[in-house]
């Protein structure tokens, strides 16, 4: 099996879209001998080139992440339905929900083009195969290329793109599962078997993300076949996490469970109250629903109210600490 050689520290910095993944964070990684990946994820084209611009500014080695655009249709009446019902919620803190927009493709086309012109040295890719002709657009500009998979399926459909390497995310992993299709729900289980799986069906290296909070997780994670291994850094001094964020990750009482109500697409994240009232029946719709509560969620942050706001986290959190990012890496190296 071909190596990927990714960087001299087998722990990297995963793309945290959304917040906590900051310009500062990348150049931190890369400066520990790691390498962190741009969130292009709810990034225009314009934003994503001057965040990889101020990364630029820092260090040469670094990655971009992208949602792909999912094209299956949203059930409009279900998600619509949604909205009425978590409505009295909304009234009662005083927000006006979002309105559901059923066509987001997330900017694609306009990041693609910018990728191919400014190229980056890795990018990677979320919620699905990207069209053959951008993946080679990226290729030719020099890029170096991964696709994320939570299965075996997935990853031999990646595979026929021969991309440079997948990511294998199990479901331990914190916030949205990169499954392919958004009304399956991804199964649970662990990464050394889902490593195991996706080495014997394809030839490709593997990176393993989801639920590598010490250095012992990453040692199995390395001696099960993975190149290197991802893990989130929500607690580091240079992330982006909101402090109601912060202290919810750092709650020896929280615990983590996998949800749709706030996105309408599978995500682990802290349970909180509107994760308890309103999941069950959350209907599949991604961006959707997410548009749909971004105001709830926004007024959520602006008043530090842990029970609606979207508290991404993997089975791990209660390993994360503050502090420097080089160090909180350092201590994951086997």
């Amino acid at each position: 099996m071909a190596r990927l050689s990714i960087a001299p520290v087998p722990v990297l910095a995963a793309p945290m879209a959304g917040g906590p993944t900051t310009t500062a964070l990348v150049a931190a990684a890369a400066g520990a001998g790691s390498l962190g990946f741009v969130a292009a994820g709810y990034r225009t084209a314009e934003q994503l080139a001057a965040d990889i611009a101020a990364v630029r500014r820092e260090t040469a080695v670094f990655g971009v992440n992208l949602f792909v655009p999912d094209r299956s249709p949203v059930d409009h009446q279900a998600v619509l339905a949604y909205r009425d019902r978590i409505a009295p919620e909304a009234a009662r803190l005083g927000v006006e929900l979002g309105e559901p927009r059923w066509e987001d493709d997330d900017d694609w086309a306009a990041k693609v083009d910018l990728l191919a012109r400014d190229p980056a040295p890795w990018v990677t890719f979320t919620f699905g195969l990207p069209d053959a002709a951008d993946l080679e657009r990226l290729r030719r500009a020099g890029s170096r290329l991964l696709v994320t998979v939570t299965d075996v399926q997935e990853a031999r459909a990646a595979a026929r793109l021969d991309p440079d390497g997948l990511v294998v995310q199990a479901a331990a992993a914190g916030g949205h599962r990169g499954t392919f299709d958004q009304l399956r729900d991804p199964g649970a289980d662990p990464l050394t078997s889902l490593i195991a799986g996706v080495r014997a069906a394809t030839d490709l290296p593997v990176v393993g993300a989801g639920g590598l909070a010490t250095a012992a997780d990453v040692a199995e994670a390395l001696a099960a076949g993975a190149e290197q291994v991802g893990t989130a850094l929500l607690l580091a001094d240079e992330a982006g996490t909101r402090p109601t964020h912060r202290r919810a990750v750092a709650d020896p009482a929280s615990t983590t469970v996998t949800m749709r109500a706030f996105t309408g697409r599978v995500a682990r994240g802290i349970r909180n109250s509107f994760s308890d009232a309103y999941d069950a029946g959350a209907p599949v719709g991604y961006p959707a629903v997410h548009h749909l509560t971004a105001p709830l969620r926004r007024w959520a942050a602006e008043h530090d109210d842990p029970q609606h706001l979207h508290l991404w986290s993997g089975t791990g959190h209660r390993h994360a600490r503050p502090g420097p990012a080089a160090g909180l890496i350092a201590a994951l190296v086997p």
